[in-house]
Formats: structure tokens, C-alpha cells, sequence
């Protein structure tokens, strides 16, 4: 069905996967209070159609977004274009909107390629405003205003950590890795291939994609408990956009279950996430493709060294543990008093004291540590598919390929389902050499496997954005990402009606 369209605002949204599902919402319900026009388009028109249903103001329409025609008959009509495309297409939706003078809103990351073109946007009085979504996005928006505040109170920053992950719910967490996707499963794949760079202490430090995932670092959320955390990119590249050259230490990092990190750890260590397209799918299994990429990859004597290797620590810290417990007892037979206190050379190489009971639990946490993660190297892998007859047929695919393949249907939300967004700033500053500490969480779960919360706080600053750009409130131009009042102040204060806010608490 063709749509009248009339002199009205209109609004063209490139893409309806899992994170258009909220923000079609919001702008359904935008154009019926402002009667302006609403487009929706992408390659699945299916997908459109169920996310759009029937609305007078709106057109469902399938469109190749490489085709240029298509693409220009589609942004010549817009007043503002949304792109929820996958990042590489954002370019190509970008130069066609200078062209044709369009501002345009998406949540991908700025690059190299938009930036030569900062110029002629400014010029043509345009406003591409980029990561304006969850993250990056709200990171950005509550970040700013949380450092602003400080600022005006004449405090110096010395510390800047912000973290973020989209989860499962605990009451939808059902399987060992302890993840769901509810976003580009592709992403989810390649999450961490760039390594990392952060200021940690006055120092860079630069990680490779093989050592992300250690599971070493981690914070505590309050209300759920400890979450792992892995540098997420580059986070030099926002010290100078947030304007803290001076602070000593600046990350931004991704959240994920502590297991979900040792499992993907073992993921990468076994090349899984390859992208040489090596094995033709059609007619092959899942459990035939692990097979034949184990047979490649020396499985066998990797799985033999992990589990040998925590079964020999945990043997070891038992003989040391009972050998322990015998001097207790001897000591006792004899009728002295055993020791509560000894004196032991540490890892650092120093002379230490431990109280007795406290080396007893450690070593009794240090065991079950390593039996857990023996068990749950199996655990993981088994449930990705070793066993699995499910026939792949994705013609000639690489092993990242597959994994996307596999975790689009072993870690999908089901029915019912319910995600997880959180967030956490932590800010160390100083105020007359008085020092403090302020951390602000967010928490937003999903209603169910389609209307997520990732979706939601992917979706709702775009159409928030949207609206205040149509409605004049918004009046920047050129190419910018939302660290400025004039985005984050409106943005958040509308957030905060769609149950998105932040709780603080300073110490």
C-alpha cells in the first residue's frame, strides 16, 4: 500500500533489526501527535511489516541500500534520516544525505571516512549526529553531565572508568555461558578483535584481542553483584572529546559474565573466531564442523593442557591443604596449641604473614575455581553444538561464520526472555585536594525477547534526537557526537520518562 505523502515532517529509518523495535514504537507514536510522516525501510520487508503494522502515516518499504537510486528516491523525501544499518553501510546513506541535504542520527561509531567529510556538513548547515544510541550513546550523554558538574564545582578529574553491558536478566540466565544476544549477533562474534588502548595510572596500555578476556578485571554492580569487565576499543580517542588529558587513569569497558569471559577466552585460543572461509557448510552438521575445525586446531592437546593443568593445581593446593590440616592435628595429639599465624614468602616475592584459616579458604576457593572451570570448558562447548546434527548450509562460510550461525540459535532470547542493560561510571576527582568518588549506575530490562532493553536504549535517543532536531530544540550543525548540553540535557530529561535514569551515589 503507497502512502500519500504531504508537506509535513518526515522521518526515514534505514534498517528494522533487533534494535528498531523501540524506537518504531516511539516514532509510530510521534507521528500520530504531530501528523508527520514515518518510513521505514529495509532489506527484509517482513521484518518492517511486523515491527510497523498498519499506521496511516506510515510506509513499509524494501529497499537494496546499495542500489543508489533506491537509496536517493527514499532520503530525498526525509526532513531527518535514521540509520540503524550495519556500520559499513552508514557511509553510503551519509554522503547521499550532503547531497541531498538531510541531517542524519545513528548509533555507530564515527569514523575515518564521515570525518573527511565534517566540512561540507558544517557547510550546508547540516547535523550528522553519531553514536546516539546506547553505547555508545547514553555513555556519552551521562558521562558529560556527570563531568560538567564536577567541573563546575571547580573539581579536577583524576580517574574516569565507564562500563557497560548488555546481559541477560538473572531470571532469563539458563545456560553456561550466561548470555543471550539481543543485538547484531555479528557483533557479538567480533566483539574485541581491535585489542584495546586505556590510561591506567599516568601509563598506555595497549591489550591484544588474545588477551581481552582474561576475566582479571571486574567491578561490582550494585543490586546484581560482580560482573567481568574487558577494555573496549580504543579509549584514548574520547580523553580529549571529554576533556580529561589530565586525569591519570580513562577506560570504557564492556561487561560480561565472569564465565561468559573464560569461555570466549578458550573461543579465541581456539581460533573460532577465524574469518578465513575455509569449510563449505552445505550438507555439513555443527558437530562435523567442530570436529573438522578440532582436527585442524590441535583440540585434542589444548583441551588435555587446560584440564590437565587445573586438575594438577587442584591436586597440588589439596596435598598442601591436608598436609595442613595433619600438622593441626599433631600439634593438637601433643597437646600444643597449633599456630594461628605463619610467616611465608608471597607471590611478590616479600615476606608475609597468613592466619591459618584464611589459607585454608583460599585454597578450598582456589580448588573449587579450577574444578568449576574444568567442568565448565565442557559445559560451554557442548552447549554451542559438539553433539549437534543441525545442518549449517551456509555455503562457503569461515569459523566465525559459523559461530554466528551457531549463537544466533543456541544464546537467542526465547519467548519470555528478558535482557539486560547496565551501566556504571565511576569518577575519582579532586576539590581542594579533597578527594571523592562518585558512581552513578543505570539498570533497564527488557519487557520480553522483542521488546528489549537493548533496544531500547539503542532506539529511544535516536527518536528523542529526532524530535528535538524536527521541533527546532536542537539547532546545532555540523558533525558531532552528543557530549554537549544542548544534546544531553533534553535527551536524558525525556529518557528519564521512559523509565532510563541514572542512580548516583558519592563517597
Amino acid at each position: 500500500m503507497s502512502v500519500e505523502f504531504t508537506t509535513t515532517k518526515h522521518i526515514v529509518l534505514f534498517g528494522a533489526g533487533k534494535s528498531a523495535t523501540v524506537l518504531i514504537d516511539y516514532l509510530k507514536q510521534l507521528i500520530s501527535e504531530k501528523n508527520w510522516q514515518l518510513t521505514v525501510a529495509d532489506s527484509n520487508l517482513q521484518s518492517v511489516q511486523q515491527k510497523l503494522g498498519a499506521h496511516k502515516n506510515a510506509e513499509a518499504i524494501a529497499v537494496d541500500i546499495t542500489n543508489t537510486e533506491e537509496r536517493k528516491k527514499y532520503i530525498s523525501r526525509a526532513d531527518i534520516v535514521i540509520s540503524l544499518m550495519p556500520a559499513h553501510l552508514h557511509y553510503l546513506i551519509a554522503v547521499d544525505c550532503i547531497e541531498l541535504k538531510k541531517h542524519l542520527l545513528t548509533a555507530s561509531y564515527v569514523d575515518n571516512d564521515i570525518k573527511k567529510h565534517a566540512g561540507a556538513i558544517r557547510q550546508n548547515h547540516l547535523l550528522f549526529l553519531y553514536e546516539m544510541g546506547l553505547d555508545p550513546g547514553i555513555d556519552h550523554m551521562s558521562a558529560m553531565q556527570l563531568i560538567h558538574s564536577i567541573q563546575e564545582q571547580g573539581g579536577k578529574i583524576t580517574s574516569f572508568q565507564s562500563h557497560c553491558g548488555g546481559l541477560v536478566a538473572p531470571e532469563s540466565d539458563d545456560n553456561p555461558w550466561h548470555y543471550k544476544i539481543s543485538w547484531n549477533p555479528r557483533n557479538v562474534i567480533m566483539a574485541g578483535k581491535a585489542g584495546a588502548v586505556y590510561k591506567e595510572n599516568g601509563e598506555t596500555i595497549t591489550l591484544k584481542y588474545e588477551e581481552l578476556f582474561s576475566g582479571k578485571q571486574g567491578i561490582n554492580v550494585p543490586g546484581l553483584g560482580w560482573y567481568a569487565c574487558y577494555p573496549n576499543r580504543d579509549s584514548l580517542h574520547y580523553l580529549s572529546l571529554y576533556h580529561l588529558e589530565e586525569a591519570a587513569s580513562f577506560v570504557r569497558t564492556t561487561l560480561r559474565h565472569p564465565d561468559f569471559c573464560f569461555g570466549w577466552k578458550n573461543i579465541i585460543d581456539l581460533k573460532l573466531t577465524s574469518e578465513e572461509k575455509l569449510y563449505e557448510t552445505n550438507g555439513l552438521t555443527v558437530s562435523a564442523f567442530f570436529r573438522q575445525h578440532f582436527e585442524q586446531h590441535g583440540f585434542g592437546e589444548w583441551l588435555t593442557q587446560l584440564l590437565s593443568s587445573r586438575l594438577e593445581y587442584a591436586k597440588n593446593m589439596m596435598e598442601q591443604l591436608m598436609n595442613l590440616m595433619q600438622a593441626e592435628q599433631e600439634a593438637i595429639s601433643e597437646g600444643e596449641k597449633p599456630d594461628d599465624d605463619f610467616m611465608m614468602i608471597d607471590e611478590k616475592g616479600e615476606l608475609t604473614t597468613l592466619n591459618v584459616d584464611e589459607v585454608k579458604n583460599k585454597a578450598a576457593e582456589s580448588v573449587a575455581v579450577q574444578m568449576h572451570e574444568a567442568n565448565l570448558t565442557l559445559k560451554q562447548l557442548f552447549f554451542l553444538g559438539l553433539n549437534d546434527d543441525t545442518l549449517i548450509n551456509k555455503g562457503l562460510c569461515s569459523a566465525a561464520d559459523v559461530m554466528q550461525f551457531v549463537a544466533e540459535s543456541k544464546l537467542a532470547l526465547q519467548p519470555g526472555d528478558k535482557d539486560m542493560v547496565v551501566m556504571l561510571h565511576e569518577i575519582e576527582y579532586e576539590i581542594e585536594k579533597r578527594k571523592s568518588t562518585v558512581r552513578s549506575s543505570l539498570i533497564v530490562k527488557g519487557e520480553d525477547n522483542i521488546h528489549t532493553a537493548m533496544a531500547k536504549t539503542v532506539g529511544l535517543p535516536l527518536g528523542i534526537a529526532a524530535k528535538l532536531i524536527l521541533e527546532g530544540k536542537i539547532t546545532e550543525t555540523g558533525l558531532h557526537i552528543p557530549v554537549a548540553p544542548a544534546f544531553y540535557k533534553p535527551v536524558l530529561e525525556e529518557l528519564k520518562q521512559h523509565e532510563v535514569f541514572f542512580n548516583e551515589a558519592k563517597y
